[in-house]
C-alpha cells in the first residue's frame, strides 16, 4: 500500500503540474480571454482530491468548511493562482464508499458525495504512471484548450441569436459552474426548434460540449451567416 504522505506530495505535484500547463496556455491569448477562463476567474480555488475507485480531481469555488477529524489540506500556489488542496476518501466521507465505479468513472455520483454543485473542473487520474507531471501538463493544456474555445464558441453564438443576448449570457454561467443540465435547457430556450437540442435535454446526462456545438451549429457556425429572412 503506498504511503499516504507520498500520494497526497504526488497529488499535489499532479495538481501542480497541470495548473502550470494550464497558466502557460492562457498566457497565448489575450488578457480579457484569460480573464474568462474559469480557472482564471478569481475567488477562492478548492481542489478536491477523492479517492474512490479512481482518483478524482475536483477543482471547485464552492467552500468545503472547515477541516473535520481526518480531513488534510495542502496550500498551493502559481504566479496568478492560488488553491487549497483537499483530501477526502471513504474513511473522511463515508458516502463515497457507496460509490461503484466498477464500470467506469462515477463524475455525478463522487461529485454528490462531497454536496458540491459546480465545477471548474473535474478530472480523472490513474495513481501510478497516469499521475505524473507530464500527464498532468497534458490535461492542464487540453483543459485550457477547450475552455478557450468554448468561449469563442459562446461569443459566436451571442452574436447571432439578437434578443436573447441574455440567455447566452446564463448558459455561459451554467458552464462555467459545470452545470449540464441547466446548459441543455437554456440551449433549448436559445433554440427551441432544434430536434438535436431536443435529444440532448432529454438525456439523463448531457455532454457540456455537445451542447455548446449543437447549439452553435444551429446558429451556422463559426463562419460569416446571417439570420435567414423571414419566409
Amino acid at each position: 500500500m503506498a504511503d499516504p504522505l507520498d500520494m497526497r506530495a504526488a497529488v499535489a505535484e499532479y495538481v501542480t503540474a497541470l495548473h502550470r500547463s494550464y497558466l502557460a496556455q492562457a498566457d497565448t491569448h489575450l488578457p480579457a480571454v484569460r480573464g474568462r477562463m474559469p480557472l482564471l476567474a478569481g475567488g477562492p480555488l478548492t481542489v478536491a482530491a477523492v479517492g474512490a475507485r479512481n482518483l478524482h480531481l475536483i477543482a471547485t469555488r464552492e467552500g468545503l468548511g472547515p477541516l473535520r477529524g481526518q480531513e488534510v489540506s495542502v496550500p498551493g500556489s502559481l504566479p496568478g493562482l492560488e488553491w487549497s488542496l483537499r483530501f477526502y476518501d471513504p474513511v473522511v466521507v463515508p458516502a463515497l464508499g457507496l460509490v461503484d465505479e466498477r464500470d467506469g468513472p462515477a463524475y455525478a455520483e463522487v461529485k454528490h458525495a462531497l454536496g458540491l454543485t459546480t465545477v471548474v473542473y473535474h478530472v480523472v487520474a490513474q495513481p501510478g504512471s497516469g499521475l505524473t507531471p507530464h500527464h498532468a501538463g497534458h490535461v492542464g493544456s487540453g483543459l485550457a484548450a477547450g475552455h478557450t474555445s468554448a468561449d469563442r464558441d459562446f461569443e459566436a453564438i451571442r452574436a447571432r441569436v439578437r434578443g436573447r443576448e441574455g440567455l447566452v449570457d446564463e448558459l455561459v454561467g451554467a458552464a462555467s459552474a459545470g452545470l449540464p443540465r441547466a446548459q441543455a435547457l437554456l440551449a433549448k430556450a436559445i433554440a427551441p426548434h432544434n430536434a438535436e437540442i431536443d435529444k440532448l435535454v432529454a438525456t439523463a446526462n448531457p455532454d457540456p460540449d455537445e451542447i455548446r456545438k449543437t447549439l452553435l451549429a444551429s446558429v451556422g457556425g463559426r463562419r460569416d451567416w446571417t439570420p435567414k429572412a423571414p419566409a
